[in-house]
């Protein structure tokens, strides 16, 4: 005789978000706790929607592409950063603890301005390709042709969203704001690799060979561990810190 499998019940799951709005003088940082039902294949982004559309709609977090490409969903899940779009509730606690990531500044709740954080820096490294012919370039005129090689490795670095889980992962750049962190320590080495970019070894150097660049890389690895696109980067810190040795015999 065959059996029906009973299915179970499903979890109730009590997720605890700390919750502060920065432009109300009346608002303290404080734990606020929420109880649903999990659902299947429920991800943190569905379950705070439903917080928000069923329990208080005055929950703040940001999402735009819902498929771990925007990096705007970036939070501190259970003591660790992740994205919450890519993040199921079933591989986690029943008690799950959220909080807004480090390092940036806060908007509200889980909303932080990494935005603001990653345009500075990119102002500051000058991440884009320098060449005087692009001043001039023809438009009808094909590209010059790249070692499918080096494309792959160009490839790779380009595929940092900028959701600042590296910089809410570094010890350091949580000690000194200064600190240009992983995202653009990648962002150096791209642009060192790129044929198109006419600056020299020198310039880049430049731009981060203090303490503020790789020699301020502590090597905790908290960078690569919880890099959500899964980039080497602390193999590119370690590229650049060998190819300044080498430059400066």
């Amino acid at each position: 005789m065959n059996t029906i499998p009973v299915s179970e019940a499903p979890r109730s799951l009590l997720i605890r978000i700390l919750r502060h709005n920065p432009c109300d003088p009346d608002s303290a940082p404080h734990f606020e706790s929420f109880e649903l039902e999990e659902a299947e294949a429920m991800t943190l982004f569905i379950a705070l929607n439903e917080i928000r559309q069923t329990l208080d709609p005055s929950l703040q977090f940001d999402f735009v592409c819902r498929a771990g490409i925007c990096g705007s969903c970036g939070m501190i899940i259970n003591g660790r950063p992740g994205l919450a779009c890519r993040t199921l509730t079933r591989d986690l606690p029943q008690c799950i603890t959220l909080a807004p990531l480090p390092g940036f500044e806060l908007i509200g709740d889980l909303s932080v301005n990494t935005g603001k954080w990653m345009r500075g820096m990119a102002e500051r490294l000058e991440t884009w390709v320098h060449a005087q012919h692009l001043e001039r370039v023809d438009i009808d005129q094909l590209e010059q042709r790249m070692e499918p090689e080096l494309a792959e490795k160009l490839y790779e670095l380009e595929r940092c969203i900028e959701c600042g889980c590296c910089i809410a992962a570094c010890g350091t750049a949580q000690m000194h704001e200064d600190f240009v962190g992983a995202v653009g320590l990648n962002q150096v080495t791209r642009f060192h690799l790129d044929p198109r970019d006419e600056r020299s070894d020198a310039e880049f150097y430049q731009l981060v060979g203090d303490e503020t660049g790789v020699f301020g890389c502590m090597t905790l690895l908290g960078c690569e561990d919880y890099c959500p696109k899964d980039l080497p980067l602390a193999t590119q810190i370690a590229f650049l810190r060998r190819r300044m040795v080498a430059t400066a015999r």
